[in-house]
């Protein structure tokens, strides 16, 4: 039996990325050490790690009729991703990000304008609903305008499809929309912006789960970088290792990755630990190397992480 595709709702940008050996504070200037240009956009990348996991992706966003448009309809080509969805506009440019990397630690710090994306209207995503309707997951993210995230979040809950919300960059949430994610993937910034709850140890993680969980989140799941996620649900609390694939590069991509994975293990049957922890292991993998999409894996890389174990598709 196919496996269902996945439907992913959010933005396309170009990154626009500078390696530096030192990071500047302001009114500073300092000579970096490397330059790239290339694609990404949170839910832009988190289609790229599906499908080169053997996912099918459809992508909802909006891009302008520019060259950096033209860059995301090659790669979706290339990748093979269904850009049906992609729309167009003459009225925006598409947007970018701009991007620091240490060089030593392999930290970053990014600046993200969404452009022609936050033109997307709730109409246009309506007419996706065919698709979302037939869908494993409906996977979105915060970079797009609250409201369009929310009605998407609603239109694929009402058609009974599992949604999963990667509440980033932070901001505050209303409950109502809290209540319309099935599953919630924040990472440690992400869940103390919304609980308010710092978190230090894997208790505390576990407690600003169950601060998010009596908010009206389905299942929590609570990325923690280099000490894996924590999986908590009203029947089931688990700590899910992470996976060291080499050393650490670029993390720029790594939150993109865990939800890429998770959605592919979702829609192959996993249940939502396994489904976690292969999206710990295409994290893992993404680390190494830099760059954001570039960064994702292929299904063939994450099985060899696995030592030859291979997962149910």
């Amino acid at each position: 039996m196919p496996v269902k595709p996945i439907v992913v709702m959010g933005i396309f940008v170009a990154d626009v990325t500078f390696r530096t050996p030192s990071m500047p504070v302001w009114g500073e200037t300092v000579l970096g050490s490397k330059f790239i240009l290339g694609p990404g956009g949170k839910g832009s990348n988190q289609s790229v790690a599906i499908a080169r996991l053997g996912g099918k992706a459809y992508f909802v966003t909006k891009v302008g009729n520019d060259a950096f448009g033209q860059m995301a309809r090659d790669m979706y080509a290339a990748e093979g991703i269904d850009s049906r969805f992609v729309l167009s506009t003459t009225e925006h440019a598409t947007g970018a990000a701009a991007i620091i990397v240490d060089d030593l630690r392999g930290e970053n710090a990014i600046i993200v304008t969404a452009g022609a994306a936050n033109a997307l209207t709730e109409c246009e995503i309506d007419t996706a609903e065919d698709h979302i309707s037939g869908a494993a997951a409906f996977l979105t993210q915060l970079e797009l305008p609250i409201k369009i995230v929310e009605h998407g979040l609603g239109r694929a809950r009402k058609l009974g499809i599992p949604t999963i919300l990667n509440p980033a960059p932070a901001c505050a949430l209303s409950d109502s929309m809290l209540q319309l994610c099935d599953y919630l993937t924040p990472n440690e910034i992400e869940a103390e912006g919304l609980t308010g709850k710092k978190i230090v140890s894997l208790d505390d993680a576990e407690e600003a789960a169950n601060l998010l969980l009596q908010r009206g989140v389905g299942t929590v799941v609570l990325t923690l970088g280099a000490r894996g996620a924590l999986v908590k649900n009203t029947n089931l609390v688990q700590h899910v290792p992470a996976f060291d694939a080499g050393r650490v590069v670029d993390t720029t991509g790594a939150g993109d990755a865990f939800n890429g994975g998770f959605a592919v293990g979702l829609a192959e049957g996993l249940d939502t630990v396994e489904s976690a922890r292969l999206g710990c292991a295409v994290a893992g993998i993404s680390v190494t190397r830099p760059g954001t999409a570039p960064s994702m894996p292929t299904r063939s890389e994450l099985d060899q992480l696995f030592a030859g174990r291979k997962l149910a598709k």
